[in-house]
């Protein structure tokens, strides 16, 4: 009588699954941009996650990430949420600089276990920034009376068509101070004792490529996506790309421009502003 079982008749190919590891792209500014550019936010990439750590045979996930940054509260939602499924799941994470893993990008890449760049990828910008613009003098020149009624005093701060004042400055500076000191101790925690300068260098919003953010310690190594991989898990590794699904809605409203005169305004400020977002990294 034969005692070898059926599994030993079966092809090699069919008994040993290559390990998976699921790729998730996080491009572009992170944050709302309206419903025809879109952004990187948790509600749009939640789906994917979800998917990228339920995959079979899965030994790893890896985030490419190529952003300039964007929203914190996003970056730190979705920086999160990759975190609770890394641990409900023990399954660990790969981060992947592109071109720029900047400001909020650079915060997306602190939810891996460890980070790799390309030499010239753009890293760092560990800050906080607001930006505007102001109007009031454009309003008198061409004869406009600014009419706003509100209950509430700071209920208009930082209005672009009036002088600026300096309480409303002073508030601004204590948001961001919070904001700033979140983001700080997202990196604190993430990279620990692998960081390599104090915070002086680190924390002050420089940004530096993956050559030198290797030797300050904000990144593991100089490596792409494939070739780390396959150095860890071996050269038949499988990469899954996990993308996101969009409904049919959402297909429409991309493929149709907008209409109206207020859609067209809204969609070309925010061009605008993810244009700005991309050139203070030089892209």
């Amino acid at each position: 009588m034969n005692d070898r079982s059926i599994v030993d008749w079966l092809p090699k190919s069919l008994v040993q699954r290559p390990p998976v590891v699921t790729v998730v792209r996080l491009a572009g500014v992170i944050g709302s941009l309206g419903p025809v550019r879109g952004g990187i936010t948790l509600a749009g990439v939640a789906g994917t996650l979800e998917r990228a750590f339920r995959a079979a045979n899965l030994k790893a996930v890896a985030l490419v990430i190529n952003s300039p940054g964007g929203s914190p509260v996003q970056s730190a939602l979705i920086a999160k949420r990759i975190r609770a499924l890394a641990t409900e799941k023990g399954v660990p994470v790969f981060a992947f600089a592109e071109d720029v893993a900047a400001s909020g990008g650079y915060w997306l890449a602190c939810a891996g276990d460890e980070i790799y760049a390309e030499e010239t990828s753009i890293v760092g910008s560990i800050g906080v920034i607001s930006s505007g613009f102001g109007f009031p003098d454009l309003l008198k020149r061409i004869g406009v009376e600014r009419r706003v009624h509100a209950m509430g005093e700071r209920k208009g701060m930082l209005d672009p068509f009036r002088e600026e004042r300096p309480e409303d400055i002073a508030r601004l500076k204590a948001l961001q101070e919070d904001i700033y000191d979140s983001f700080k101790a997202q990196v604190r925690s993430r990279r620990g004792q692998r960081l390599r300068a104090g915070e002086d260098v680190l924390f002050n919003g420089d940004i530096w490529t993956g050559k030198r953010a290797l030797e300050l310690g904000l990144v593991d190594g100089i490596g792409d996506l494939r070739s780390v991989m396959r150095a860890r898990y071996g050269d038949k590794v499988k990469l899954k790309l996990v993308g996101v699904e969009r409904g049919w809605l959402m297909r429409r409203l991309r493929l149709s421009p907008p209409h109206a005169p207020a859609d067209w305004v809204r969609e070309t400020i925010a061009a605008l502003e993810e244009r700005a977002l991309w050139a203070r990294y030089g892209l």
